[in-house]
């Protein structure tokens, strides 16, 4: 098990106003999460639903941009984008168009790979479920992403989709992409810093993300990707007292994605 962190919550003004300010307040603000690793602070920039930013000791990565150019006008350019899979709300090609500079570079599943526009295929790194890259210095490991749930099969595939782990060599960090609680996410060991969908009907309900996520138990977790259409919407809090109830040891971190 690698060395767990302690998380610090820092914004612009004082190390205390993430817990006080309103979510939309933070959210446009774009106000960090910090977490101090050895080789340096990794500040998590929630965007909107299923976007952030990271700014590591590594680079500035993107986790799927949508919405375009406008929302990331007051933080730093990628030097990595990744892209979980092809629904809009994770990748929009006029988007990526938009903020890639010339040194900028891409990875992705399979099949964003064979949509991506010309310049930006040039400058990605496909991988599948079960396979690995390396860039920035940063291990990338690609997570099946899927649903189990009858009903909801046709939503994400199994095999499509990527989650991710990034391995900062004392800090890992999961995003989870579009996914239920599958025996892939079950399974993670080690995970410091994880970001869990919950929402219906298209990907799963507080009740199982609480479930998976006490069950891999990471240090720390987001609940993101939380609001779907016609009465969707999970709610982040009750996520929380679920896996608080679990007697889980994961610390649950609210971020402004709406």
């Amino acid at each position: 098990m690698l060395t767990r962190r302690r998380f610090l919550s820092s914004t612009a003004a004082t190390a205390g106003a993430v817990t006080v300010l309103p979510y939309a307040a933070l959210a446009e603000a774009h106000m960090g999460h910090v977490f101090e690793t050895a080789a340096g602070p990794i500040t998590v920039h929630p965007v909107s639903h299923a976007s952030f930013v990271m700014e590591t000791p590594a680079g500035v990565i993107y986790v799927d941009p949508v919405g375009g150019a406008d929302a990331y006008a007051d933080l730093p350019g990628a030097d990595l984008i990744l892209i979980t899979h092809e629904h809009g709300d994770h990748y929009d090609a006029e988007t990526l168009e938009a903020l890639h500079g010339p040194e900028t570079r891409f990875v992705t599943n399979p099949a964003v790979g064979g949509m991506l526009p010309e310049a930006i295929a040039a400058k990605n790194q496909v991988i599948a479920n079960g396979e690995a890259t390396r860039d920035l210095g940063v291990e990338i490991l690609a997570i099946p992403a899927y649903n189990i749930t009858e009903g909801r099969l046709n939503f994400h595939p199994q095999g499509r989709d990527n989650g991710y782990v990034l391995n900062f060599e004392d800090f890992v960090v999961y995003v989870s992409g579009d996914t239920e609680g599958v025996p892939e996410m079950r399974a993670l060991e080690g995970i410091d810093l994880a970001f869990v969908c919950m929402n219906l009907p298209f990907t799963m309900a507080a009740e199982q993300a609480a479930d998976a996520v006490a069950e891999f138990a990471p240090a720390y977790v987001f609940p993101y990707h939380y609001r779907g259409r016609d009465d969707g919407t999970q709610d982040p809090e009750e996520f929380a007292r679920l896996l608080a109830e679990a007697g889980a040891i994961t610390e649950v971190r609210m971020g402004a994605w709406y």
